[in-house]
């Protein structure tokens, strides 16, 4: 009898203790991207508990909204999605489906990464013969780790505004974030320092950022229009405007077909290399800090 009611003392005290470790305490974080779910756990700690909705081998315009995403979206407590009508095919269907009223848009459980960066390319008019174009800006902004940084203070300030309670646990791990993220910034510019006006041929239009922040000069597109697949004729006047143009690299994400790719480094000479466009993309960018490290060995950066 004894042994029972020390058992059911340890349950109550279990019970009664904030904190305890349990899962239903923990921030239930939804990610659309593996970025910022990487972003979450940094922050989070073992605070959140993070989903990440896709990997770094998919193509994050084109998710089907499968009944098991509806599922974790509706027991969401956050939703962080880079916004931007990244995700426009496949969001707003979990967002119906699942009815969370907690991560609606307005209310503090959604956190749309794009509203917290300058945007670049944001078209005066959008016209869908042109391809498949973003009207609120280029949407691809993790590749730029300033905005990063953005991203994460938003982030602190939304966990802070959910779960108030955990204020002390998310403000020290916030700076202690930032701190190794700028010194972190300071070593890739450094190192990637070299690259500045180096050629490039990319497969999507999704290295804006990456091109602004190391100043790589963008020489051409496999695709002729955002989302489509390259013809033989266009390939073909792709090499021609590319003569006597000092093309390094042709670069695509993990997810793309090699297929042009190749064939255009096989008339050039320059290597097509997979640029890891998230965390988790190849082998080795197994986070943050590791993502950025292997992006810039890839492009062929070896320090100052």
């Amino acid at each position: 009898m004894n042994q029972v009611k020390l058992f059911l003392f340890a349950c109550l005290l279990y019970v009664a203790t904030p904190g305890a470790g349990r899962a239903e305490d923990r921030v239930r974080v939804f990610a659309c991207e593996p970025e910022w779910a990487a972003l979450a756990e940094e922050i989070g700690g073992d605070r959140v508990e993070v989903f990440a909705a896709t990997t770094g081998q998919q193509d994050v315009h084109y998710i089907q909204a499968r009944p098991s995403l509806i599922a974790r979206y509706r027991q969401a407590d956050l939703v962080i999605c880079t916004g931007a009508d990244l995700e426009a095919g496949w969001l707003p269907l979990l967002a119906r489906q699942a009815g969370n009223r907690r991560v609606a848009q307005g209310q503090p459980g959604l956190l749309l990464a794009a509203e917290f960066v300058p945007m670049l390319e944001v078209p005066v008019s959008v016209d869908r013969a042109g391809g498949d174009i973003h009207p609120y800006g280029n949407p691809h902004i993790q590749l730029d780790p300033h905005n990063i940084t953005h991203v994460a203070k938003a982030l602190g300030t939304r966990l802070i505004e959910i779960d108030a309670a955990g204020r002390d646990h998310y403000e020290p791990r916030l700076r202690d974030f930032e701190s190794r993220w700028q010194a972190a910034i300071v070593d890739w510019e450094a190192r990637g320092a070299a690259l500045s006006g180096t050629g490039i041929v990319v497969h999507h239009r999704s290295w804006v950022y990456l091109e602004q922040w190391l100043g790589l000069d963008e020489l051409g597109s496999l695709e002729p229009k955002p989302g489509s697949d390259p013809s033989a004729s266009y390939l073909a006047e792709l090499l021609a405007g590319l003569e006597g143009e000092d093309l390094k690299l042709i670069i695509r994400s993990a997810y793309q077909s090699d297929r042009a790719s190749n064939w255009l480094a096989s008339r050039t000479g320059a290597p097509a290399v997979v640029v890891p466009q998230t965390v988790g993309a190849v082998s080795g960018a197994d986070d943050l800090f590791s993502w950025f490290d292997t992006v810039l060995e890839r492009l062929g950066a070896t320090g100052p």
